[in-house]
C-alpha cells in the first residue's frame, strides 16, 4: 500500500502559474479583465478559430451556446447518455428538451445510427460529447446535421487536444465548449470557453455571459476612462476572472508537454494490463489525436470475480483514487421522473456505466505513482 493517498485527477501547478496569479493580485485586477482577454486569444490561436469567449464553466459554455443557437421551448436536442449531468442540464436550462441516443460500445461516443432514429420535426440540434478525449465520428455527425438542418454544439470538456482527421475538436460545429475544471488536462480551477465561428454568435455569448451588458462592459473601470454600458438582454453571471485566466495562460504554454506525459502513461497502462480479464480502451486510429483525458477499464464480474464497486473500494483501500465516468444519465432519479427514461432503453451506455472505472491519468503522476496504480490493479484482480 502507498503511504499517501493518490488523488484522482490532481493537476500540475508550477511556479509559473503561481507567479501569474500573484501578478494579478498585485495589479488589483481580479475579475474579468486583460488576462481573460489574453487567455481567449491564446486559446483561439491554439484552435485556429477567430472567436473564443471565456466563461466560468463548460456548463455555462453549453448553456450560452444553446441560447445563441436559438433553442426555445418545444425544441429537442439529441445527446449521449454517457456524459456528465451538465450536458443534459444545460439543454433543460435553455428551455429545450433533451433526447438521448445510445453509444457505440467500442468508442463510448454517441452512435450516429442511433441519432438518425431520434430525429423528428422538433429536433434542432445535436450535442456530441468527445468521451475521454476520443473524438466522435464527426464526418457522420456533420452529414446528419447538414441533411436535417441541425446545429452542432460540441461538448469538448474532455477534448482540449483532440483532433479528428487533422481538424481540432470544437471547430466542426457551430460552437465548441471546453472545460478547465481542476481535473481537466488544462486547468483554471473552475472555468470554460466557447468557440464560435460567427462574430454575431460570439458577440451574443459575450453579452449573455455578463448580465446582458453591452460587449466589453468589463472595460468600464479600465484606465481608458469610464464607459457607460447598456443592458441589452437578460443575461447571466457566467464570466471568467483574471485570477482564473492567469493560471490558464501559463497552463497553455505546457499543453503539449502535459499531453505527451499522459500519452506515455496511457501506453504503460495498456501494456501492463493487456493480459488482464478486463476491457481496455479501444485502439486509437492513426487519423485521430486522442486527448488522453480518461483511462477507463471495464470490470466484468463474471470474468474477474469482483464487482465494479468492490474494485473501486479495493483501490481506495490501497490509497489509489479512482473515478466513475459515468453512470449513464438514465440511471439518475431526476431524469427518470422528469422524462421517463429507463437505463435499459440505452443498453450500451447502461452496461458500460455499470462496469467502468477511471484510474489516475495526469501529467502530475510520477513514475512511482504509475507503478503503484499498475500494482494495485493487478494485485486486486489476482486475488
Amino acid at each position: 500500500m502507498r503511504e499517501g493517498f493518490l488523488v484522482f485527477g490532481s493537476p500540475v501547478i508550477g511556479d509559473e502559474e503561481i507567479e501569474e496569479v500573484v501578478d494579478s493580485m498585485k495589479s488589483a485586477w481580479l475579475g474579468t479583465g486583460p488576462k481573460v482577454a489574453k487567455f481567449e486569444k491564446i486559446f483561439s490561436e491554439y484552435k485556429n478559430v477567430p472567436y473564443a469567449a471565456a466563461v466560468n464553466s463548460c456548463t455555462a459554455a453549453l448553456h450560452l451556446s444553446l441560447l445563441a443557437a436559438g433553442l426555445k421551448p418545444g425544441d429537442e436536442v439529441i445527446t449521449t447518455p454517457m456524459t456528465f449531468c451538465a450536458t443534459v442540464n444545460a439543454i433543460i436550462h435553455s428551455g429545450a428538451t433533451p433526447v438521448l441516443a445510445d453509444i457505440d460500445p467500442l468508442t463510448m461516443n454517441i452512435d450516429p445510427a442511433c441519432i438518425e432514429n431520434k430525429i423528428n420535426a422538433k429536433t434542432k440540434a445535436i450535442i456530441p460529447v468527445h468521451f475521454a478525449g476520443r473524438p466522435c465520428d464527426m464526418n457522420a455527425l456533420c452529414d446528419i446535421a447538414n441533411r436535417h438542418g441541425l446545429r452542432i454544439i460540441e461538448d469538448c470538456a474532455h477534448a482540449i487536444e483532440t483532433e479528428y482527421k487533422g481538424r481540432k475538436a470544437g471547430t466542426f460545429g457551430d460552437f465548441g465548449c471546453f472545460s478547465f475544471y481542476v481535473t481537466k488536462n488544462i486547468v483554471t480551477g473552475e472555468g470554460g470557453i466557447v468557440l464560435a465561428n460567427r462574430e454575431e454568435d460570439f458577440s451574443r455569448i459575450k453579452i449573455l455571459a455578463l448580465h446582458g451588458m453591452s460587449k466589453d462592459a468589463w472595460k468600464r473601470f479600465s484606465d481608458e476612462g469610464y464607459k457607460h454600458y447598456q443592458v441589452v438582454e437578460c443575461g447571466f453571471k457566467y464570466n471568467m476572472m483574471d485570477l482564473q485566466a492567469a493560471i490558464g495562460i501559463r497552463q497553455m504554454a505546457k499543453i503539449e508537454e502535459y499531453w505527451l506525459r499522459r500519452k506515455k502513461i496511457w501506453e504503460e497502462y495498456s501494456a501492463a494490463f493487456s493480459d488482464l480479464p478486463v476491457t481496455l480502451p479501444a485502439d486509437i486510429p492513426s487519423d485521430i489525436k486522442h486527448a488522453y483525458h480518461l483511462y477507463t477499464i471495464l470490470i466484468d464480474e463474471e470474468k474477474t470475480g469482483i464487482s465494479r464497486d468492490e474494485f473501486l473500494n479495493a483501490m481506495h483501500r490501497l490509497n489509489i483514487g479512482t473515478g466513475v465516468h459515468y453512470l449513464s444519465v438514465p440511471e439518475h432519479p431526476y431524469y427518470q421522473e422528469a422524462f421517463g427514461w429507463k437505463p435499459e432503453d440505452y443498453p450500451n451506455a447502461m452496461k458500460i456505466g455499470r462496469s467502468t472505472v477511471s484510474i489516475p491519468l495526469s501529467a502530475k503522476l510520477t513514475d512511482k505513482d504509475v507503478a503503484d496504480v499498475i500494482l494495485a490493479v493487478k494485485s486486486i484482480l489476482a486475488r
